[in-house]
């Protein structure tokens, strides 16, 4: 039976350029916001075709990078959380007319399982996503404002 993946995208205001926004959103960027958050890279950097890992509680999950073009502002990966659920997350950084930069975040998700497709279900439902997008703005910019 056909399902397509499920997708959410949320975007959000950071007062700075994409120049310095977009290095936070790679493996060892996301060191500055994101607590915990300890990748181990296995090959590359930010490059096409780069692999890490992280752990979060018992749950691995492995990146790679799909595309990555600072001069576009723009980041991919592909993930497998393993045991659970696989896709896409795409970052957009864009310049705003007046200063700033807007950040959209898209992740498109398939679950590998019923644990899977739950977590999918409940991560993507509209609030929670705008939640999670709410706290990478308030850490980034934190993050932004402390000079990281």
């Amino acid at each position: 039976m056909y399902q397509a993946p499920s997708t959410r995208i949320r975007s959000f205001h950071l007062a700075a350029p994409p120049a310095r926004v977009l290095p936070l959103f790679t493996a060892l960027g996301e060191k500055a916001w994101v607590p915990g958050w300890e990748p181990q890279i296995l090959s590359g950097r930010e490059e096409r075709g780069s692999v890490f890992r992280t752990v979060h509680g018992d749950r691995e999950t492995i990146w790679i990078v799909v595309d990555y073009r600072p001069s576009e502002g723009r980041a991919s990966y592909a993930r497998l959380a393993q045991g659970s659920n696989m896709g896409l997350v795409d970052v957009q950084c864009s310049a705003v007319p007046g200063g700033g930069t807007e950040v959209s975040v898209r992740y498109t998700l398939t679950g590998l399982n019923a644990e899977g497709r739950a977590f999918v279900a409940e991560f993507l439902q509209p609030e929670q996503y705008a939640r999670m997008i709410e706290e990478w703005r308030t850490l980034v910019s934190a993050a932004l404002a402390a000079g990281k």
